[in-house]
């Protein structure tokens, strides 16, 4: 449905360690800096960070969630902690198990070093 996301940040160099360790735990390579933006893509799209292009400060959207697809309860929690190790802080319940009207998942929830929230997300298999 997307080809890309993007986010604003407030410093280039900080973003990009913060989401090149998350998304490393995703299987996604290093982010590739495109003048103010920086870039993770996948087969599914792409993901971006930017520095503002119209002078203004970056913010933050409120109520607005990131999800990112993850392939076991492992991957959630190793991308959390990566998470934690490069700069974002938890938010949300703890990483574990929620059983909502789409079945069983695994979630973990983390606010990125601007502030953004983002959530790790693995769709146990119905049975």
């Amino acid at each position: 449905m997307f080809s890309h996301v993007m986010v604003g940040c407030t410093d280039l160099e900080r973003a990009r360690h913060f989401y090149d360790a998350v998304l490393g735990t995703l299987g996604i390579k290093p982010g590739a800096v495109d003048r103010h933006r920086v870039f993770w893509r996948s087969p599914a799209g792409a993901f971006g960070v930017t520095l503002p292009i119209n002078g203004e400060p970056a913010t933050v959207g409120n109520g607005g969630t990131l999800g990112f697809a993850c392939t076991s309860p492992e991957q959630v929690q190793a991308w959390h902690a990566a998470g934690l190790a490069s700069g974002g802080v938890t938010c949300e319940d703890p990483p574990g198990i929620r059983q909502g009207p789409a079945g069983q998942l695994y979630l973990a929830y983390l606010r990125d070093p601007d502030g953004h929230k983002l959530c790790a997300t693995y769709r146990y298999p119905k049975a």
